[in-house]
């Protein structure tokens, strides 16, 4: 099955590069709580040093950070990506854009040179980014331009779910034309591919929705289901691929039909993922599909109101660092 864009794997025993985020959000906050956590010691901190330590004490943190490679007790690795101003916990400044940028760019180079094993996301906002000029949708999206990815798929994992996205960062308005034969075909396979190489399951069973009230009801409420979902589906299941669908999407997520599925794909974002996070929230992980690298991140955003203020949590964060490691080796052992 082609699509993936993954090859040989990551080292899996590579330490996890963790890139800190939006600095006036909590991204620093969460990362910092990473350094009291088991996986300590499996992660390195993308970002300002000063920045990030000067967190800690507004939060009342102790957190010693170290050089990556060094060897200190009760420490996290931070790789210094230096700040242009002086940021102050819960106040936007579009100065930190090229900043965000600078952390992504960097995890990736790393990320493509081995140095890491994988990528984990601290969240972003992404209104500061565009108002400095950088055109910017999603981690999602940019990870696969910066990659050279054909097709980047999201797809959120939490809450015993996994839901992954025919479309991403769209109004809704313009779903309908983004969604292609072709594109739902390559969506599929990257899916499927990247649910035995990276997780470990080796006949992956994927529920597919539809697009339109009642999947469509025979033509009346929309034709996306007998023009493109169906078509797709039906040569998918001809090779192979264990698909299901395309089902109503408001009866697809019940306990019966979900018990005998790996995935669910759902069209467009808002039709998949409020469930998923009903289940997980502030558990969930976003995985990006189709990479020639591992991407998580944590389910939420910056919550700028949050930072510094000690409220965050940083379970998200957690399960994220957890998932990409759990991937590379899945994917180590799936190479060999």
């Amino acid at each position: 099955m082609s699509g993936s864009g993954a090859s040989s794997g990551p080292d899996p025993t590579a330490p996890i590069a963790v890139t800190s985020g939006e600095p006036a959000g909590i991204g620093p906050d969460i990362c910092l709580a990473l350094a009291q956590s088991e996986l300590a010691d499996r992660v390195v901190v993308l970002g300002d040093r000063e920045m990030l330590e000067d967190r800690a004490r507004k939060l009342g943190v102790r957190v010693r950070l170290r050089e990556p490679g060094a060897s200190v007790p009760d420490s996290i690795a931070c790789l210094h990506l230096p700040l242009s101003y002086a940021c102050r916990a819960g106040a936007l400044d579009r100065r930190s854009a090229r900043y965000v940028i600078s952390l992504l760019d960097r995890a990736v180079a790393g990320c493509k040179a081995g140095e890491f094993a994988a990528l984990v996301t601290a969240p972003v906002h992404k209104g500061i980014i565009n108002d400095d000029g950088i055109p910017f949708v999603g981690h999602t999206e940019y990870l696969a331009e910066r990659t050279g990815a054909a097709r980047a798929v999201m797809m959120l994992v939490g809450g015993g779910l996994r839901v992954a996205l025919a479309t991403t960062h769209l109004p809704l308005k313009d779903v309908p034309r983004a969604l292609t034969r072709d594109g739902l075909e390559r969506t599929i396979r990257i899916l499927c591919n990247e649910l035995t190489a990276r997780f470990g399951i080796s006949a992956p069973r994927v529920l597919v929705a539809g697009l339109n009230p009642h999947g469509g009801e025979g033509g009346y409420f929309g034709r996306e289901e007998i023009e493109v979902i169906s078509p797709v589906v039906e040569k998918l299941r001809g090779e192979g691929l264990r698909l299901n669908g395309p089902l109503p999407a408001d009866t697809l997520f019940v306990p019966d039909r979900l018990a005998g599925a790996d995935c669910v794909l759902a069209m467009y974002h808002d039709q998949g993922l409020p469930v998923l996070k009903y289940a997980s929230f502030g558990r969930g992980v976003n995985v990006t599909l189709g990479l020639p690298m591992i991407r998580t991140s944590v389910d939420h955003g910056t919550a700028i109101d949050v930072a510094g203020t000690g409220r965050a949590q940083a379970d998200s964060l957690v399960e994220a660092v957890e998932t990409a490691i759990g991937m590379a080796q899945a994917e180590a052992r799936s190479t060999r």
